[in-house]
């Protein structure tokens, strides 16, 4: 009998950039390895597909539309992708696989909430606080 586990989604965004020391061979070997990572969790049913990130942004405000990039070098983000996972710390020990960490990038692991947004409910959105 096969054990039937309760997944949740977690948002995985690719932050940072390549370690300006390594080879650009160094990197696509990462690469290559992170796209044969990823095709194995998808295949097993752990990860959905993502994407990479273009580089042109535009920010929209109540202040109006402006041309970007918006971040810190060190704070863009790359790309995204999604895991299916147990928990939070169970996400997080997938992401700590990925073969581009070992070159520079930071992946952050969030919790998809699956309830809709309320004013009366604290949220990554009201001021004053953070939400955890």
């Amino acid at each position: 009998m096969t054990e039937s586990r309760k997944y949740s989604e977690y948002l995985i965004l690719s932050r940072g950039q390549w370690d300006e020391n390594l080879s650009p061979e160094r990197i696509q070997k990462a690469i290559d390895e992170f796209y044969e990572w990823h095709a194995g969790l998808v295949e097993s049913g752990r990860a959905k597909p993502g994407q990479r990130l273009a580089r042109p942004a535009m920010m929209v405000s109540k202040d109006g539309v402006t041309d970007g990039p918006f971040a810190e070098t060190k704070e863009v983000i790359g790309g995204y992708w999604f895991f299916l996972a147990e928990s939070l710390a169970d996400a997080a020990a997938l992401a700590a696989k990925n073969p581009c960490v070992a070159c520079g990038l930071r992946f952050e692991v969030r919790p998809i909430e699956v309830e809709r947004c309320s004013a009366y409910v604290e949220t990554n959105e009201t001021p004053g606080r953070r939400a955890g």
